[in-house]
């Protein structure tokens, strides 16, 4: 290997994400409003309406380069867009670093993207769009056939248990309470999130994903802006911790050996 190509081949890497993650904002803004992907005219300024020129619609540099401000309307642009962004080529990177061009690194990276998605439309809208959960389930299951993260046994009973769990807590807290604690979505992306990390994992990201919730409640109730009735969206904390299960070291990972 000629280790004088790796930086290009990293930063060129990092761009295609980058790339990546400027579709992704527009996945965030349209989906939860129902706008198309395919067939709508081009992004365009959510303040003024101005559609958005090529040359200022390049990931992360248009933004420095605008100092943050639609050139037409001078209205701030979110810094979230250059975040994801980044996000979405450091997920890339380090997909590339750890597996390399593998069918395990392209699922890792794939779900890892879905699930930044599912993240900021859940924080926004705390909905979790079918249109990404019920591809990813599928998704998880053709991979593992694929020799991809985890086997085919692991990926079908982590796809089952992760959709069983979450349906018990929506039936149990519906009996109990009379409302139901847990969102539908939930149940659709903890399957998808089971088929891509199988059995074990998918408990591990279901406790992570609780007890950050948890502690993001608390902080809330502590903070005076919550309360113990206060709707979170549990599809955030869970993509959060997915993505850091799916990315962390293997050494503490050890016990999730597939089946």
């Amino acid at each position: 290997m000629d280790w004088t190509l790796v930086p290009f081949v990293m930063v060129m890497t990092f761009v295609f994400g980058a790339v990546v993650g400027s579709f992704l904002n527009v996945l965030i803004y349209r989906l939860p409003r129902d706008i198309s992907v395919v067939k709508d005219p081009p992004s365009t300024c959510p303040k003024c309406g101005t559609p958005i020129r090529w040359f200022d619609n390049v990931p992360i540099l248009s933004w420095l380069a605008l100092r943050a401000r639609c050139r037409t309307c001078k209205n701030p642009i979110s810094i979230r867009y250059p975040l994801v962004e980044a996000a979405a080529g450091c997920l890339a990177v380090g997909a590339l670093l750890r597996w390399g061009l593998t069918v395990t690194g392209a699922e890792v990276l794939v779900f890892a993207w879905v699930s930044l998605a599912l993240c900021l439309i859940d924080y926004d809208h705390q909905i979790l769009p079918n249109t990404l959960t019920y591809p990813s389930i599928l998704f998880g299951l053709m991979c593992s056939l694929l020799g991809g993260y985890t086997g085919w046994l692991d990926s079908v009973l982590g796809a089952a248990v992760g959709a069983l769990l979450p349906t018990l807590v929506i039936v149990i807290y519906k009996l109990w309470r009379g409302i139901e604690g847990m969102g539908w979505g939930d149940v659709k992306y903890l399957a998808a999130i089971g088929s891509v990390v199988g059995l074990h994992g998918v408990v591990g990201v279901l406790v992570i994903g609780a007890t950050v919730g948890a502690l993001f409640g608390l902080g809330l109730i502590v903070a005076g802006r919550g309360s113990g009735k206060t709707a979170l969206p549990f599809g955030t904390f869970l993509a959060l911790a997915v993505i850091f299960w799916l990315y962390a070291p293997a050494s503490w990972l050890a016990w999730t050996t597939p089946l």
